[in-house]
């Protein structure tokens, strides 16, 4: 196996597989749990780098879309070996610079892999062509029909934002760039600068599959750089068609902006802001309401409420069961320690979050306090429906762990606050058998509103499968129609092309004759693998 890390960081970016050293300002890693700056110094780059980087991408795209799937397979399970062979390295740069404990880390280790190897199987079973044929009909009346056959064919070079909160999952390796380069798109990754030891690390990593593989330099890159600066010039380079984003609701949208003024559109894929309301129902908490409070707060103090799936709302009717569910709640998040947040930055703007919803809702909790600058303290705060639904403040995202409980008065009211919420990525319902008649008036206006529905558990933790959905009505995705997490995420950088009457010659094998690839194919409307 190629070496794929060297003896250390050189603090550089990666541009078609060449070390390149940037002449923008200096950022450095920074553990949050020490308060202190990590070396080496790494340099935002600038316009020369993303054209450098675009041109590498677009130059690889021909050679790189006409891999078969096969190929592409290999490459992607090749990635996923590279990280593992310097997975000890990369755990302890990651848990360094976001404070994140190791075992987390490691977890995600196994996620990032674990997408990659999804990938390969999605391409190995061959559904994502999306195989389709209409045989000629010479003979039909009044006009002859022509032999039309459709497949899907990848979109070009894709630019990845990297997520602050998921260093390894959401990042330089993470599910926006898998997906990509599953369908046949090279990437160029813009590294967080949160952790950019951990993406200098896995880009190295996923250049030397590239290099194993045979495949063009340009296929990866990795740039570091301002959003307003090296971003913008990244999602306006006429060589990137696609974008995948996952940050703030400000980031995505000022990239969905430029993306949509430019002589050539393109679409982005921004996950943005969701705060994953969760609905009591009033027999689950009649039975288990003081259960319940204390599992919430569990979920909401997870890795210190810096998940995209965080449950930051709570909503149920008052009385004596929402009551119980309140005091274990409070009482276990006055018990939760302080822990650190990721970044300086995100410290800041959570405390600022808890402030602005303190002085719109009324406080039953906050945990300890900590020690240092980066710490976070859970918040709890309650207030009423209307209250709620008059006021913008308290629908807004405070990423950290914080959330609010809304009383209401009766179902209609529930249901009122259901209707008035913004898209979610996640909506969670908590009820019991009792519960029946309001679960199922609640759920179509659930599916209106989230990406994911679940009943009876918690919204922290995304499962990497087939059947998954990470998306949501705006807010929450800039997209409500695609998922970034699961196997139809490579859906995302693909589109249709029909074929009538090119020549059996030259037709692509997946709506070849024969059936040459062994796909699964919807010929005259029936899906049949002959």
């Amino acid at each position: 196996m190629t070496a794929t890390l060297p003896a250390q960081l050189t603090g550089q970016m990666i541009i078609a597989g060449s070390p390149v050293t940037g002449a923008g300002k200096e950022i450095r890693g920074f553990d949050p749990a020490a308060g202190l700056p990590l070396e080496p110094g790494y340099r935002h780059g600038d316009a020369a780098d993303v054209q450098a980087a675009a041109a590498a991408a677009a130059e690889a795209f021909p050679l790189y879309r006409a891999t078969t799937s096969e190929q592409r397979a290999r490459f992607l399970e090749s990635i996923a070996t590279h990280l593992e062979a310097v997975a000890e390295s990369l755990i302890a740069r990651a848990a360094a610079e976001s404070g994140l404990p190791t075992a987390r880390i490691t977890g995600e280790v196994g996620r990032t892999t674990g997408q990659l190897r999804l990938f390969a199987g999605v391409l190995r079973e061959g559904s994502w062509n999306g195989a389709r044929i209409d045989t000629a009909q010479p003979d039909r009346s009044p006009l002859p029909r022509p032999d039309i056959r459709q497949r899907f064919v990848p979109l070009g070079p894709v630019a990845v934002f990297s997520a602050s909160n998921f260093p390894l999952a959401f990042s330089v390796a993470g599910g926006d760039t898998a997906s990509a380069l599953a369908a046949g798109c090279p990437v160029v990754v813009k590294g967080h600068d949160a952790h950019p030891g951990t993406s200098e690390i896995v880009a190295r990593a996923i250049t030397a599959a590239v290099a194993d593989a045979g495949l063009p330099a340009g296929t990866f890159s990795l740039l570091f750089g301002s959003g307003q600066e090296l971003g913008i010039a990244l999602v306006t380079d006429p060589r990137i068609k696609a974008v995948g984003f996952t940050g703030s609701r400000s980031g995505g949208t000022a990239l969905v902006a430029a993306a949509a003024a430019r002589p050539e559109p393109i679409p982005v894929y921004a996950e943005m802001s969701s705060i994953n309301p969760v609905f009591l129902l009033e027999g689950a908490l009649a039975t288990r309401g003081a259960e319940l409070g204390k599992a919430f707060i569990g979920s909401l103090t997870m890795g210190s409420g810096q998940f995209c799936t965080n449950p930051g709302l709570v909503i149920a009717v008052d009385g004596p069961g929402l009551d119980a569910f309140v005091a274990a709640a409070g009482e276990a998040i006055s018990a939760a320690p302080a822990t650190p947040m990721l970044t300086p930055n995100i410290a800041r703007s959570y405390a600022a979050g808890v402030e602005t919803l303190g002085g719109a809702a009324d406080l039953i909790a906050r945990g300890a306090a900590g020690g240092i600058e980066t710490c976070g303290q859970a918040a709890l705060f309650s207030t009423d429906a209307q209250s709620f639904l008059g006021n913008e403040d308290l629908q807004a995202e405070v990423f950290g762990a914080s959330s609010l409980i809304v009383r209401c008065a009766d179902d209609a009211e529930v249901r009122a606050v259901a209707t008035g919420i913004e898209g979610q990525l996640t909506v969670t319902v908590h009820a019991d058998a009792s519960d029946e008649q309001a679960a199922g008036e609640l759920l179509p206006l659930l599916e209106l509103k989230a990406g994911r529905i679940l009943f009876n558990g918690w919204p922290t933790g995304v499962e990497v499968c087939h059947a998954m959905v990470h998306g949501g009505p705006f807010p929450a995705t800039s997209d409500s129609r695609t998922t970034s997490v699961g196997a139809r995420a490579i859906e995302r950088f693909l589109r249709p092309v029909a074929y009538q009457d090119v020549p059996k010659a030259l037709l692509p094998s997946a709506v070849a004759d024969g059936n040459p690839d062994h796909l699964w194919r919807r010929i005259d409307g029936r899906l049949t693998q002959d």
